[in-house]
């Protein structure tokens, strides 16, 4: 199961960006998925994540400005950010639980991608 994630780049502070990740390989069914950003010199954190059914979760900083949604058919996911901030500046990570045709299931994450939030 690999997870591809591209996008991110440099915005202007207020702009807006899509991140999207897709799941690909021998998948059984997807579970939860998630975006986890990691600043420099700071640990890697939650941003949101999105069950199943379509349940979803932010943390503070990000709530009303990024919205978390899933395309189940097309085993992706997405993150819409608007009105960035510096603060904001991080290599995004996506994550998703994955059953694979063989059975198992584990969490899997993309190769990360940059976000820079600057004028």
């Amino acid at each position: 199961v690999r997870l591809q994630a591209p996008g991110g780049g440099l915005v202007q502070p207020g702009g807006y960006v899509r991140l999207s990740c897709a799941a690909s390989g021998s998948i059984s069914r997807m579970y939860g998925m998630g975006w986890y950003r990691q600043a420099p010199g700071k640990q890697r954190e939650l941003v949101a994540s999105i069950t199943s059914s379509g349940l979803t979760n932010y943390v503070a900083s990000v709530k009303g400005r990024f919205t978390i949604s899933r395309d189940n058919a097309k085993n992706t996911v997405y993150l819409q950010m608007n009105s960035l901030k510096a603060e904001d500046t991080a290599v995004y990570y996506c994550n998703a639980d994955v059953r694979t045709s063989l059975g198992s299931t584990s969490g899997y994450w993309g190769q990360g991608t940059q976000v820079t939030v600057s004028s």
